[in-house]
């Protein structure tokens, strides 16, 4: 595991955006009727989440998320010097997204812009490398977007992903400041990459009639080779034994006690998972934020719609709050940060329409 404290940044504001349209019991009552419906949501903790419809894509909320930080933040379009676009949910195969954005925001064209394809850990590595440039490169101001809108990549008739995983963007606004340091511990087993997948829609499988048709599947669950494919038993095998760890190492780096932090923001992957995962670490309830109820899973958005959602009005304070936030998942990738956080700009969870 890689660990590393790096020095001269913080967070200073964080904005989420959600589709408009919601799914909830009924929809799913209507598919696999209401007993099963009501069954599926008790065990993941999913009571509702924000579907994306035609035309609204990952970009459009990170979009609508970092227009108004940016206003509420006060924040000149031409005073940013970084962007980067985690998703695994871009606009195009090419260009990168992060360009695509770099131009909606008007910035300066001394600013760099990359897109990466991470999910569940992609908001921890974001914010890593987000530090490393401002530590590494002296940039002073970086906008790290992360979301993604994976519901168009479900399907409907598939119960162990379709009523788990919501759509989400958000935008981080990470600026230079000489006494601030944040701590990371990151990680990677590939050995995990086929229990999380899409299988098919790019080079290696290119999509096809064949590959769109869907078929019978484990548990009496249809889908196509083009749609999400999750092994839940791989998944939640792979965060008992990885997640726990994981915290132990980020607080020995961070030389924090664990009762000293006020919050441990986690990937909202399952309710099942996370309570599990609380009561194994002796992590009392009210410092374990959730947001799955209203979002579901929303891959790298997770854990900033989660401090959106759940702690605005202790993060917008100027007392600084520790905070442990870590993300797993999909690649096998997981990482932890921790932070202090404080004085954060933090604006209500904003609506998109579809076009």
């Amino acid at each position: 595991m890689i660990t590393t404290t790096l020095r001269g940044s913080r967070i200073a504001g964080i904005a989420t955006a959600v589709p408009e349209r919601c799914c909830g019991i009924p929809e799913l009552a209507a598919l696999f009727g209401q007993e099963e419906a009501s069954k599926l949501a008790k065990s993941t903790g999913v009571f509702q989440r924000r579907i994306a419809g035609d035309g609204l894509c990952t970009s459009d909320l990170c979009l609508a998320a970092a227009v108004r930080l940016l206003k509420d933040l006060a924040w000149d379009p031409a005073t940013i010097q970084g962007l980067i676009f985690v998703s695994q949910t871009p606009d195009h195969r090419l260009p990168a997204t992060a360009c695509v954005l770099h131009g909606k925001l008007g910035l300066a064209k001394g600013c760099v812009a990359f897109d990466v394809n991470l999910g569940c850990s992609g908001y921890v590595y974001g914010l890593w490398l987000a530090s490393q440039f401002v530590q590494a490169s002296g940039l002073s101001r970086v906008l790290l977007l992360a979301g993604d809108t994976i519901t168009r990549y479900l399907s409907d008739k598939d119960r162990s992903t379709f009523p788990i995983f919501g759509d989400a963007g958000t935008v981080t606004a990470i600026e230079s400041a000489q006494e601030s340091e944040m701590a990371f511990a990151l990680a990677t087993d590939g050995v995990g990459a086929a229990h999380l997948l899409i299988p098919a829609g790019c080079c290696r499988v290119p999509h096809s009639p064949e590959t769109a048709q869907q078929r019978e599947r484990e548990n009496g669950n249809w889908r196509s080779d083009d749609d999400l494919y999750m092994n839940g038993a791989e998944v939640f095998a792979f965060t008992l034994r990885e997640v726990s760890p994981l915290i132990d190492t980020i607080l020995a780096v961070a030389r924090w006690e664990r009762g000293s932090v006020a919050h441990f923001v986690f990937h909202q992957a399952n309710r099942f998972m996370l309570d599990y995962l609380a009561n194994k670490m002796k992590l009392p309830p009210e410092k374990v934020p959730l947001t799955l109820a209203e979002y579901g899973n929303t891959s790298s958005a997770s854990i900033p719609l989660t401090i959106s959602g759940c702690l605005r009005e202790k993060l917008s304070q100027s007392i600084p709050q520790k905070m442990v936030l870590a993300g797993f998942g999909v690649g096998w990738s997981w990482g932890a940060c921790a932070i202090e956080m404080g004085s954060l700009v933090l604006p209500p969870i904003l609506e998109v329409p579809e076009p």
